[in-house]
């Protein structure tokens, strides 16, 4: 079995380098040969990237989140675009919009969002996207300025409605241990009737521990109950299952 954790926040798993390798070796451990390092600002990804550049499995997105739209960075345009250039960084973000803690205003998450998804079609590479109470702008905004390589919808918490409208767009659509909760009871509605091909899992590390961890800080080494839990819902063999799902995950971000 391989699995491939397609958003881990390593960096706030562990701020000291050491953890972190251990946090990332772990994993491997526990059939995840892959990871997709997701950093909320410019600093910890450019100090992650430092700290992990040994570990060959450790892949990097790069890119500013809502969360810092007041504060993005001097030059951040010029600083991502010269990040994305580096081995092993395989997409934009995370980016997208949150108007649940109303970071700035919603002019200026647009703004910030926007300018990202043209990096990204400029340097041919995928965004992975935060979504929080902003579904309907998320979706107009893509309809307009979806990026050539496509874009994926990170731990994803909207309804099937949503995700058909989503999938209409060529979107991809992430899973975190959030879809293991009893009560998730529309994310087990997606899950079940999106097509195998688009869909990703992924830990969200250290959040959205998955049901069984629950009190504990998650990490990329508890991926695998997420992908069980997924395969059973679907009624699927589980090796068959994360087969798919890695394939999935190699091909979107053009892992060779």
């Amino acid at each position: 079995m391989k699995l491939f954790d397609s958003h881990a926040h390593i960096g706030l798993i562990h701020e000291d380098p050491i953890e972190q390798l251990i946090v990332v070796q772990e994993a491997k451990r526990e059939s995840v040969d892959g990871i997709l390092s997701i950093c909320n600002n410019l600093r910890d990804f450019f100090q992650v990237y430092e700290n992990l550049k040994t570990a060959s499995h450790v892949y990097y997105a790069i890119g500013v989140s809502p969360s810092e739209v007041t504060n993005p960075g001097k030059e951040w345009q010029n600083q991502v675009e010269e990040g994305a250039r580096r081995e092993r960084v395989v997409a934009i973000g995370e980016t997208g919009l949150d108007y649940f803690r109303k970071f700035g205003d919603k002019d200026s998450q647009i703004e910030l969002f926007i300018a990202q998804l043209e990096i990204a079609d400029r340097l041919d590479l995928p965004v992975v996207i935060h979504n929080r109470d902003a579904g309907a702008d998320v979706l107009d905004i893509l309809r307009q300025k979806r990026p050539r390589r496509g874009a994926v919808l990170h731990c994803y918490s909207e309804d099937w409605s949503y995700a058909e409208q989503a999938l209409e767009l060529d979107l991809h659509i992430s899973f975190a241990g959030n879809v293991t909760y009893r009560n998730a009871r529309n994310l087990h509605e997606t899950a079940k009737k999106m097509p195998i091909e688009r869909m990703l899992i992924e830990s969200e590390s250290p959040f959205m521990v998955p049901a069984s961890q629950r009190g504990k800080r998650n990490k990329p080494a508890y991926l695998k109950e997420t992908a069980l839990f997924l395969a059973e819902l679907r009624e699927m063999d589980p090796e068959a299952f994360c087969a798919q799902i890695h394939a999935n995950s190699h091909a979107f971000f053009g892992i060779g």
